[in-house]
Formats: structure tokens, sequence, C-alpha cells
């Protein structure tokens, strides 16, 4: 159990330590540093996706033949319409950044740090999920997950997680936060990780016949985050071919650990 918790903080332990960026940097994190680490969280978490999620619903599915694929196709497709919904109820977190910075002025600035806030916050949600659900299916041992395979699953949304704590508790502090009260408010946004993480693994680990139906629905839903939000983020703009590289050191890296470590 103490593997299971350790595992559903160390995604928040991301959001927290990049806010604490608010400490010990005055600018941003630089250009190459933030496509290095966008494109390698992108490339652990498709490989997850693939081997720590969707090959193993296939698997636990298989007594069906060949409709094994059938469970982790819609529980694929339940994801994705889910963070597609999630992003029509909330905006991107880039497109609310890029429309507010064409205004000026206190309310502008507020709305702006309410939005990221927010933004990150709901998207955090199926994140927490994900490794919730793979944490469930490592407790029921029923869904052929390894324990390689669910923390780096983990850290591989860590990695993510820490830009993201980043682009909230430095802007807030530039518009006038105090940096305590920047930090924090960048700690709230990865808080519902484990909160949800937890949740599911409760709900999930006692329904152990739709685990393939959760391992896929949190596949698609982390697909989708990688598709919609972190490959546009690593690749725009110049040194795009950096985000390219640690996509591909990250992709082959989470493909050694889940076997490495089984």
């Amino acid at each position: 159990m103490k593997t299971v918790i350790w595992g559903l903080l160390i995604p928040f332990i991301g959001t927290a330590a990049g806010a604490a960026c608010v400490f010990f940097l005055k600018k941003d994190l630089k250009t190459g540093v933030q496509r290095a680490l966008t494109g390698f969280a992108a490339g652990v978490m498709v490989a997850a996706s693939i081997w720590s999620l969707i090959v193993p619903a296939i698997e636990q599915a298989s007594s069906r033949g060949r409709w094994a694929f059938l469970p982790a196709f819609i529980g694929f497709w339940l994801g994705i319409l889910f963070l597609l919904l999630l992003d029509h109820v909330i905006p991107h977190l880039h497109r609310n950044i890029d429309q507010e910075d064409q205004t000026e002025g206190p309310k502008s600035k507020l709305n702006r740090a309410i939005m990221m806030v927010l933004a990150v916050t709901l998207h955090n949600i199926p994140e927490g999920m994900a490794v919730g659900v793979v944490y469930a299916g490592l407790l029921s041992g029923s869904a052929n997950i390894t324990h390689g395979g669910a923390l780096a699953l983990a850290l591989g949304i860590a990695i993510q997680n820490f830009p993201e704590g980043a682009i909230i508790s430095m802007p807030l502090f530039a518009e006038g936060k105090s940096k305590p009260k920047s930090f924090w408010l960048g700690v709230l946004s990865g808080a519902v990780e484990p909160v949800f993480g937890g949740l599911t693994v409760l709900i999930a680990s006692h329904v152990v016949p739709a685990m393939p139906y959760y391992l896929s629905f949190a596949a698609g839903a982390m697909l989708y985050v990688v598709v919609e939000e972190l490959i546009p983020e690593m690749s725009a703009g110049e040194h795009s071919n950096i985000g390219v590289v640690f996509f591909a050191v990250g992709f082959s890296l989470m493909m050694a650990l889940d076997v490495a470590l089984g």
C-alpha cells in the first residue's frame, strides 16, 4: 500500500517542484528546457498508454477471442470523448494565455490567473485517474501491469507537471502576487491528482471485470493530452528538434523500464 500511496503522490510532487521555481528563478524556464521536458513527458506518456494501459487491457480481455480488442476500443474512445468534453467546458491553458495577453489591466490579469489555475487543475484530473487506474490494476493482480510500468507512468506525468507548476506560479508572481501565494496556487493545481487517483483506486479495485475499460479510458485521456497539448508545445517555434529528440528518449526509456523493471 505504501507503494501505491507514493505512486499517487509522485505526479503531485512534480507539480509542487515546478511551482517552487518561483523561489529560485527570476524568469520563466528557458525555451529549450521546456521543449525537452515536454517532449520527454510526451514520449513517456505515449509509451505508457500503449504498454502499461492498452496492451494490458487487451490481454485481460483475451477470453473474448477475436473480440478481445473491444473493451480497449470502447474505453479508449470514452477517454477521448471525456477530454474533448472537458476542453469544451474549460478552454485550453495556452489559448487562455494567448487571448489574455492581448488585453491589459488588473481585471484581465486576475482573469488570467484564475483561468491558468483552473485549466491546469481540470487537466490534472484525468492524469491522476490514469495513475490511479494503473495502481488499481497492480493491486488487483489481474491487469498484467508491472511495478516498473506503474512507476514509470507516475514519473512521466510528474515530469510533465513540472513545467505546468512553473507556468502558474511564475506568471502569478510577475503579476504582483507574493512568492508564497504564487507557490501555493501552483501546488493547489496539482492537489487534485492524488485525490482523484486515490478515488479511482478505491472504485476500480472493486470492479475488476471492468478493468480493461478503466485502463483504456486512461490511455485515451492521456493520448488526448499528448496530441492536443504536449506535441504542439514541444514543436512550436524554434528548437522543435529538441522536443522531438526528447520525445524519442522518453518513449524508448519508458518502453525499456516497463520490461526491465517488470
